[in-house]
């Protein structure tokens, strides 16, 4: 007899100990808002096990706090409030809020969540379904879509961006047409799938890596969305190092961990319809890994690069470290040239730089002194134009002048040869 009740306690479908999950509150029709008067049908489901399937289950409901008279598996309600079930041994259900209006439109959205990805579909439902014309529908304050007549508002594959306060405004015809007239304002929250990846560094011995770095895309499921399968690719810089796929893990290569390059992953559902990429990850040396917010100040610049740094093709890159960079203003200047030229191709510590940096400050004076000597040269210049065109507007005027103005000479440190004058017998 016993071992018969131990059995039945047992779940058919695992084989273990029967556990009692949260039934599940839907509503039919889908709408949390409806009009005074209407009645919708609130239903309670949940898995039960096989033992207590042999008599009567009893379902329990709640409308806030009290506790109502029926005990079937739907019922039928027509008051606004916060409706929740239970059934026998099982915890209660999520809470499905049902509001009752007397306007003359009300903005109808969907009582069960909406994620990422998902279809949302908005209604605008007039008077006991009279039809509504110039019909408008606003998000935040702002028009998204306009209608002739009743018409519902869909977004096939909702974002994140699409929560906000949701509205909409049309006329109807009582006989006559009405005034535009709007509904009361809904929050509309679309639910996040999964979290943005992380991308992340496995320590894996290097016997089973191959001397390589294995790195882990990391993310998580919403709790109601567990079982939504998702797909993994990897990139380095803006090449794809491997195509989506159901692995969550990468091995960079030994040989590409030497230098300073940049991963990062892209999680997604099958159809694509919503994908999210993880932050820059920074590889600093073989060994040695760290996370964009654990950046190296200082990393040594690869020996190829520093040989030849056109040979290397163009690609998008992380912009570096502002910290980790030298920034050197280089000048047209022939010592200057030279001197960045005796640069080895592996940087060394003070000498050098400091020998860059007198020679930079020569070429910066030489520079200021020709540019002083520019802007005199400009300022002569615009002042024999002035005269030039004084002299075409009114040249009566100066041909009256007294003496002839001065022309000064701009002394460029050359010294002109002066011709030898001769007397006239």
């Amino acid at each position: 007899m016993w071992v018969l009740i131990a059995l039945l306690l047992l779940d058919p479908r695992t084989g273990r100990a029967a556990t009692m999950d949260k039934p599940i509150l839907s509503l039919h029709p889908p709408w949390t808002t409806i009009f005074k008067g209407e009645r919708v049908t609130l239903r309670c489901d949940g898995y039960h096990p096989l033992l207590l399937e042999l008599r009567p289950i009893s379902t329990l409901w709640y409308l806030g706090h009290l506790l109502l008279p029926s005990h079937k598996k739907s019922i039928e309600v027509q008051t606004p409030g916060v409706y929740r079930c239970q059934t026998r041994g099982a915890p209660v259900s999520d809470p499905i809020h049902l509001s009752v209006s007397n306007d003359w439109l009300i903005l109808q959205v969907p009582y069960a969540m909406v994620f990422e990805g998902e279809q949302l579909v908005i209604r605008c439902r007039g008077w006991y379904d009279k039809v509504v014309y110039k019909l408008h529908y606003y998000k935040d304050g702002h028009v998204m879509r306009y209608f002739q007549s009743s018409a519902n508002y869909t977004i096939p594959q909702a974002q994140a961006s699409d929560s906000g306060h949701y509205q909409c405004s049309g006329t109807l015809r009582i006989p006559v047409e009405s005034t535009p007239m709007f509904s009361a304002k809904v929050v509309v929250t679309i639910q996040e799938l999964f979290a943005s990846p992380v991308l992340k560094v496995v320590h894996k011995p290097e016997s089973r890596s191959g001397g390589g770095v294995t790195l882990r895309c990391e993310t998580s499921l919403h709790p109601q969305k567990q079982d939504t399968p998702l797909q993994f690719s990897f990139y380095k810089y803006s090449r794809p190092v491997r195509r989506f796929d159901w692995g969550a893990e990468y091995t960079v290569p030994e040989t590409e961990t030497e230098d300073l390059e940049s991963y990062w992953c892209e999680a997604a559902t099958v159809p694509r319809s919503v994908r999210k990429r993880s932050p820059w990850l920074q590889l600093s040396g073989r060994g040695s890994f760290s996370s964009t917010s654990t950046i190296t100040t200082r990393a040594p610049v690869p020996a190829a690069m520093s040989k030849n740094p056109i040979s290397k093709p163009l690609s998008f890159r992380k912009p570096p470290d502002p910290r980790s960079v030298s920034f050197i203003t280089s000048a047209p200047n022939s010592t200057l040239t030279r001197t960045l030229a005796s640069v080895p191709s592996i940087p060394t510590p003070g000498p050098t730089a400091c020998t860059s940096l007198a020679s930079l400050g020569q070429s910066t004076y030489s520079l200021k002194s020709n540019m002083d000597l520019l802007l005199q040269e400009m300022q002569l210049l615009k002042g024999l134009l002035r005269q030039v065109v004084l002299e075409l507007k009114e040249p009566h005027t100066v041909l009256g002048l007294r003496g002839t103005p001065e022309i000064p000479i701009l002394d460029l440190g050359v010294n002109p040869a002066i011709p030898e004058t001769t007397g006239r017998g």
